[in-house]
Formats: C-alpha cells, sequence, structure tokens
C-alpha cells in the first residue's frame, strides 16, 4: 500500500519552491481569466451575426488570440500543479529514488532543450512581427498580431522557471529519499465536503470518512503517485 512520502525540505529550499510555484499559480490564475473575455466575445458575435445580421470580420483572430494567450500562459501552472498528462503505470510504482532520476535525465534530455527551442524560435517571431507591425491576413484589416507572438516566449520562459523548481525538487528526493512539499491549489475534495455537507442522510462519521479518502486521492494524483509500495 502506497504511503505518503511528501515531506518538506529545509526552510531555505522550500521557499524557493513554493515562490516559483506561487508565481506561476498567480500567472495562470490571472490568464484564466481570459476565458470570460472569450465566452463574451463569442456571446457578442453570435448576437450580432444571428440577431443583427453584422458578422464581425476579425472575430475569428481575436478569439484565437483569447485561447491562445490563455493556453499558453497557464503550462506552468499545471506543471506546478503537477496537472500534465502523463502514463505512470510504470512511474507510480517506482521509488522516489527512482522517479527522481528518471525525471531529471527526461528534463535535461527533452524538457529543457525544448523550452529553449521555443524560446528562441518565439521571441524571432516576435521580434519580427514587432519589427513590421504585423497584422493578421485572415481578413483584409486584420488586428495585430505583434502582441500575441510576443506571449510565445513569455510563456516558454514561465515553464523552463517552473522546470528549475522541478529539477530542484527531484535533487531533493534524490539526496533525501522523499519529494519535499508542493504548494497546493483548490482541492476537489472541497466540492466533495460540500456535497455531503448538504446531504441529511449522511452521519458524520462516514462524511469525514469520505473527505479524508477524497483528500488521499487528490493527494496521491498531485504527486503523481510517488509513493513507496
Amino acid at each position: 500500500m502506497a504511503t505518503d512520502t511528501t515531506v518538506k525540505p529545509d526552510t531555505g529550499v522550500e521557499r524557493f519552491l513554493h515562490a516559483i510555484d506561487g508565481f506561476n499559480t498567480w500567472v495562470g490564475k490571472g490568464a484564466a481569466w481570459l476565458i470570460v473575455g472569450l465566452m463574451l466575445l463569442v456571446c457578442a458575435e453570435v448576437f450580432k451575426r444571428y440577431i443583427l445580421n453584422m458578422p464581425t470580420a476579425w472575430i475569428f483572430d481575436a478569439s484565437n488570440m483569447f485561447y491562445g494567450t490563455l493556453f499558453m500562459l497557464c503550462g506552468a501552472y499545471t506543471l506546478a500543479q503537477n496537472g500534465h498528462v502523463r502514463g505512470d503505470f510504470l512511474y507510480s510504482s517506482m521509488k522516489p529514488r527512482t522517479q527522481a532520476s528518471l525525471d531529471l535525465v527526461l528534463y535535461f534530455a527533452f524538457f529543457f532543450p525544448g523550452i529553449l527551442a521555443l524560446c528562441y524560435a518565439g521571441y524571432s517571431y516576435a521580434a519580427d512581427s514587432w519589427r513590421i507591425a504585423e497584422h493578421s491576413n485572415t481578413t483584409a484589416n486584420g488586428p495585430p498580431v505583434y502582441h500575441f507572438k510576443s506571449v510565445i516566449p513569455i510563456a516558454g520562459a514561465l515553464v523552463g522557471l517552473q522546470g528549475v523548481a522541478e529539477v530542484v525538487r527531484c535533487v531533493v528526493c534524490l539526496k533525501t529519499g522523499e519529494w519535499p512539499s508542493r504548494l497546493k491549489d483548490v482541492q476537489e475534495a472541497d466540492v466533495i465536503e460540500e456535497q455531503l455537507s448538504a446531504s441529511e442522510h449522511v452521519d458524520d462519521e462516514t462524511r469525514r470518512a469520505a473527505i479524508a479518502n477524497a483528500q488521499k486521492i487528490d493527494e496521491a494524483a498531485r504527486q503523481r503517485g510517488r509513493g513507496g509500495e
């Protein structure tokens, strides 16, 4: 049975890790508000197109920019929360030090080279776009896109910064044999707690057991199965 292997490293390292986690979480949550702007944009266009018969030519470009910016700026936040999809049916059965060793190899062999290439290419694209004041060519009077292309190297830098924190976590795990703590965000256990609290047919003991079990499941998923057998 898996045991909890999440411990706190020394205070200095913990502050460093949580500072990066917190910054990328702040950026991700800020970028998440773009979904509200995208929703309003689409609703307004539907109203104009089908009710007023006045479609907007640049709406396709604008919606792509909203969604693309949201998608890219939330990448570092997702990494900070261990939310990226991975096939861990073998990884979860490994010991923490084996997991950390594998992660380090993959980070330096694939992750950082890919991020550096993204930042380099993204910076070139953005610089060229700003230099010529590039506009979208989807329509005759397309909106400017240079600000949108600037998001590419910024998003790459943020993911790279979070990657540094993940490498430090791997180093700590190699030294201690246990994974350091991770700055947590909202957990699904809160929703379960509200649902159970609203039910009149669940006793306190059952409610507490269900909440505790949900927290264990959430923590296990968050740590990507980082536990011993």
